[in-house]
């Protein structure tokens, strides 16, 4: 939490289970990544006025995403909204990195890829400090929690005097100090548009649309791996970046054929003829090769991770490997060294600890967990396991109902309140319990002037929605069913939020959406922008009225309310063509039919 720039609302808890994200609680992350290897030349040097145009322009067509995105709780859009989280990261590192003839696990392959990750949050920071200058200001949480966010600004700022400039490029770490010092000016005079901005996400999935040689910050799994596939049979996947790196270490032509060809034919470049062996750090992998002896040792995915960590508004989502021989010892210390280096999060894997892994090194091993075809996967388990797991089939087998929900009941003494209401002349009360948040968990309706038989069919009809609401069935849902509903009584209410109800049910979800939900008016949020402010004239004009006083209504506005409007009204029943209010009945805009009106 010390890292948190919004301490001062909450600390931060846990992570999603991929643990790139870390932030307030009941938020979301909408995640973007960028292909490293994407941003080199021909030369396979890094484009740094490129690369700053892409963090420029991804960040903000991800902060458009915030506000057109559907979250799956209120409070999660609530938070979202106010706190507006992004997570721009990248893929590729380990393949740029051996591109450019650089070992992951080496002092220069750090302090390359943490003035990478430097220049990217620089700029995503720049960029959100001048979204809330030039538009829409810092936000909502801003103003609360301005002062831990500009010393966690600051401390980000000071990691980057710690990168060796004796090892990274000086047009990488002085661009990524030129976009940091220009987020803290511009942020401390405006703000800054977003609770965040950069993660590292696993990208294990979009690597492969990216066409990435290794996924998210991680090195390779193996220069030849097999993937096992969810529909059966196997994927072999070669890594296409060691010609490009073997001819930046000056290797020929038909050197670099000889040693491709040998990597094909034993799946490891150990002991390939004409490499130097100063040179096989440069292709060290995370998992040792079936062929080969060597591989990337613990330390040095966790002192990658820990150069890079400095220069994250999140935490990164990496995979520790080590070896099938590994002691515990080993994964004690991995987990304190992660600690002592300042990681946020760390996830530790023995190669081979589990039945079954969707990557191997070796053919065989992707096979059936090495199995021949139509052998007994049960085989290998104990008689208990085996009966566990056919129950389990079994199961599944049979058709599914819907899951079992839990109630939560209101406790003894909860707040309430009763509205009044009025629909074409018939009298109401509708009175809501509410949780300890302020959420509705119960609703009671009572017509003033109806006979027993409607007396109890509201109470019945209140009792069920009671008990959806305390099993976790969203408010929102409830007012997309009954909204709109049409039967009798309807008519005007007096209310002046909702002028016209068409039955009860609409009224009364119609005022629970206005008094609960997040967006607290019933109008389209289109039509509430477009809500016009016009001014109280007198009955009796004493003075000449200044045209220019007038405000002028805009079209767009009109036709937005309109729209909305339109929402519950019902189709022409001569042409079908959705109909618009004409005073207390409706007409079709296309053919002029109305719903009984002259």
């Amino acid at each position: 939490n010390d890292w948190h720039p919004c301490i001062n609302t909450a600390r931060i808890n846990a992570s999603n289970p991929c643990s790139e994200y870390m932030f307030l609680d009941n938020s979301a992350c909408n995640l973007a990544s960028l292909n490293l290897r994407k941003f080199q030349d021909e030369h396979n040097d890094f484009d740094v006025e490129a690369f700053r145009r892409a963090v420029r322009i991804t960040s903000t067509a991800m902060e458009i995403i915030v506000d057109n995105s559907r979250y799956p709780t209120p409070q999660i859009a609530k938070n979202s909204w106010e706190y507006r989280p992004l997570g721009l990261g990248f893929a590729n590192l380990g393949a740029m990195l051996m591109s450019r003839g650089l070992p992951y696990d080496s002092e220069p392959g750090r302090a390359y890829a943490a003035a990478v990750t430097a220049l990217m949050c620089g700029e995503a920071y720049r960029q959100s400090a001048r979204i809330a200058a030039d538009a829409t200001g810092p936000f909502a949480g801003y103003e609360k929690n301005e002062e831990p966010f500009l010393r966690v600004m600051r401390k980000h700022r000071a990691a980057i005097d710690r990168i060796d400039s004796a090892l990274a490029p000086y047009e990488l770490t002085q661009a990524a100090k030129e976009s940091w010092d220009d987020a803290i000016a511009i942020g401390q005079k405006y703000g800054f548009r977003n609770g965040q901005t950069t993660v590292l996400a696993p990208t294990g999935t979009i690597a492969f649309l990216m066409d990435c040689d290794t996924t998210g910050i991680e090195p390779d799994i193996a220069l030849v791996k097999y993937k096992r596939l969810v529909g059966g049979g196997v994927l072999k996947l070669v890594n296409n970046t060691v010609p490009e790196a073997l001819s930046r270490l000056g290797y020929g032509e038909k050197d670099v054929e000889a040693i491709i060809d040998f990597i094909d034919k034993h799946d490891t470049i150990e002991g390939a003829p004409g490499l130097k062996p100063e040179h096989l750090p440069v292709f060290d992998c995370a998992f040792r090769s079936s062929a080969g002896t060597r591989s990337i040792h613990y330390l040095g995915h966790i002192r990658m991770m820990s150069a890079t960590q400095p220069f994250l508004s999140g935490a990164i989502s990496k995979t520790v490997n080590l070896p099938t021989d590994c002691t515990v010892e080993d994964i004690e210390d991995a987990y304190i060294q992660a600690w002592k280096l300042g990681l946020k999060a760390i996830a530790v894997y023995r190669d081979g600890c589990k039945r079954t892994q969707p990557l191997s090194t070796t053919l065989k091993g992707a096979t059936s967990t090495g199995q021949l075809a139509g052998a007994d996967p049960l085989a290998a388990l104990s008689p208990e396991e085996r009966a566990l797991i056919e129950a389990l089939r079994e199961r599944q087998g049979k058709p599914k109902g819907p899951p079992m929900a839990t109630r939560y009941k209101l406790p003894e003494e909860r707040h309430s309140f009763t509205h009044k209401f009025s629909i074409g002349g018939h009298e109401g009360y509708v009175t809501v319990g509410m949780y300890e948040d302020g959420s509705p968990g119960e609703i009671f309706v009572r017509m003033a002037k109806e006979g027993s038989v409607i007396a109890g069919l509201m109470d019945s009809f209140a009792t069920a929605i009671s008990l959806a609401l305390q099993h976790g069935v969203q408010l929102s849902v409830l007012i997309e069913k009954f909204k709109g509903t049409r039967f009798e009584p309807s008519g005007f209410t007096g209310n002046p939020e909702i002028p016209l109800a068409t039955s009860i049910m609409d009224y009364l979800f119609r005022w629970l959406s206005l008094r609960f939900q997040s967006e607290g008016a019933e109008r389209h949020p289109a039509a509430r922008a477009a809500q016009l402010d016009l001014p109280r004239v007198p009955l009796m004009a004493k003075d000449p009225v200044d045209a220019s006083s007038i405000p002028v209504i805009d079209a767009a506005a009109i036709k937005d309310r309109a729209w909305v409007q339109e929402t519950d009204a019902p189709p022409c029943h001569e042409c079908g063509t959705l109909m618009v209010r004409n005073g207390a009945c409706h007409k079709c805009p296309n053919c002029g039919s109305t719903s009984g009106c002259s």
